[in-house]
C-alpha cells in the first residue's frame, strides 16, 4: 500500500482538500490526486484549470502528483497499480454517500480499500459548492482556499458577469 489516490472534481480545490492531501502525503509514499472530467456536474472550472490550479495548491509536496482522468476510478486504480482510496468526510451525510460509493468500488474492485479522513475543524464546514457559490455572487473567500483559486474564481465569475 504505496500509493493512495484522492479522487474527486475539485472545482475548486480548497484548503480541507490540501489539508487531507497534506496528511495522507505522511501516511503514503505517493498521493495521486484524480482531478475527475466529470461533465454531469457541469464543473465552473473547466478540467485543465481544475489540475493546474491543484497542481500549484500542492507544489511544495514532493509524493504528490496530480492528474485529469475520465472514466471509472476503478480503471484508474488498476493503471495507477493502486488498492487504496482517500475520501474526505465532514459530517454523517458526507459519510453515508462515501459509505455507498465506497461498496460500489468494492463491488467492482474487491481488493479496493476506503480510508476515510475527517478535515481539520477548521475545514470542516467549507465545501467546493459553497467556495463556488460564495464567489459566483463576489464574495471573499480567501480564508478557505490559496491565492490562486481566488483569482480563478475571480476571472471565471467575472468573465460571465456573475
Amino acid at each position: 500500500m504505496h500509493t493512495v489516490v484522492y479522487p474527486g472534481t475539485f472545482d475548486p480545490i480548497t484548503n480541507g482538500h490540501r489539508d487531507l492531501i497534506v496528511r495522507a502525503a505522511r501516511l503514503f509514499e505517493r498521493v495521486v490526486v484524480a482531478v475527475a472530467e466529470s461533465p454531469r456536474k457541469t464543473p465552473a472550472l473547466d478540467l485543465e484549470v481544475r489540475t493546474s490550479l491543484a497542481r500549484e495548491v500542492l507544489g511544495d509536496c514532493d509524493n504528490v502528483e496530480v492528474i485529469g482522468f475520465d472514466g471509472l476510478l476503478t480503471e484508474l486504480l488498476a493503471r495507477l497499480d493502486a488498492r487504496v482510496l482517500l475520501r474526505g468526510v465532514r459530517g454523517v451525510s458526507d459519510f453515508e454517500y462515501e459509505l455507498q460509493l465506497a461498496n460500489m468500488n468494492r463491488a467492482q474492485a474487491p481488493d479496493v480499500e476506503t480510508l476515510f479522513l475527517t478535515p481539520a475543524v477548521e475545514n470542516a464546514y467549507v465545501s467546493s459548492t459553497l467556495i463556488r457559490e460564495i464567489s459566483r455572487l463576489g464574495g471573499d473567500v480567501s480564508q478557505h482556499v490559496s491565492p490562486c483559486v481566488v483569482d480563478a474564481l475571480r476571472r471565471r465569475f467575472s468573465a460571465d458577469g456573475g
